[in-house]
């Protein structure tokens, strides 16, 4: 992950009324927010330049576009083949994320599929990537929690605050 500024309490309000209102235009979040007009575009630019702001293809559900079935892969890599092997990765469209990790396992591939015989041609295919090892997969049944910042943002905008 690439170092990214840091969110001080107003990027944190300016981000929660985002998430509440994601349509909302410059002139109403600055009314909202009680700041300048320039204010509230020169830090969302500054906030979108420094990779704070995630791209908008992370919002559209997987499910939505029919892959209905999720899975996590744990792949184990010869060693010095990270970087390879990541690069294949992200050139197969049904991988939607991975990411390092240290132990036993070198990384977890978050994909997706249309069905059960779908995820299997995509284990297949990740099997056959140049350096991967091992592929242990797990189905994803139900998601508990969404993947979310909010609490955090609240956190930030507000240090008073318990939570």
């Amino acid at each position: 992950m690439r170092s990214m500024a840091e969110v001080d309490a107003t990027d944190a309000r300016l981000l929660l009324a985002l998430t509440e209102d994601p349509r909302a235009s410059v002139m109403a979040l600055s009314q909202r927010l009680g700041l300048a007009r320039n204010t509230v575009q020169t830090r969302l630019a500054r906030l979108e330049t420094n990779g704070v702001l995630a791209p908008l293809d992370q919002r559209v559900r997987p499910e939505a576009l029919g892959y209905r079935l999720g899975a996590y892969m744990s792949v184990q890599v010869a060693q010095r083949g990270l970087a390879e092997v990541s690069d294949a990765l992200a050139g197969l469209p049904e991988v939607v994320e991975v990411t390092g990790l240290s132990g036993a396992t070198d990384l977890l591939v978050h994909v997706v599929a249309i069905d059960a015989d779908h995820l299997w041609r995509v284990t297949e295919a990740v099997l056959a990537i140049p350096g991967v090892q091992r592929v242990d997969t797990a189905l994803a049944m139900r998601r508990f929690v969404d993947r979310r910042v909010t609490p955090l943002l609240q956190r930030i905008a507000d240090p008073s605050a318990t939570g």
